[in-house]
């Protein structure tokens, strides 16, 4: 692992107390760029992205979705398959 500069999030401290070798792969932020942008950024398949999404259920249940960069999210069909009125 080189002496780049990143930041430094939660995951990455965690990475470093287990000596676990990893690279960063960073990019400009871009406001509303998404996982197109990303992905033009890193040299991928938007499809090869993986979005993380936190949503709720009407109890206030968290849940959390791993997502293709290129595929939507339907949260009514979600609901219906988990059997829960409404996922925001």
């Amino acid at each position: 692992m080189s002496k780049e500069k990143f930041p430094m999030t939660p995951a990455i401290r965690v990475l470093l107390k287990n000596n676990c070798a990893f690279s960063s792969h960073l990019y400009p932020y871009e406001e509303h760029g998404g996982t197109a942008h990303s992905a033009h950024c890193l040299g991928v398949d938007e499809y090869a992205v993986i979005k993380t999404l936190i949503m709720e259920d009407e109890h206030r249940q968290s849940l959390i979705v791993l997502m293709h960069g290129n595929r939507k999210v339907s949260t009514k069909e979600l609901a219906r398959r988990l059997g829960v009125k409404a996922i925001s």
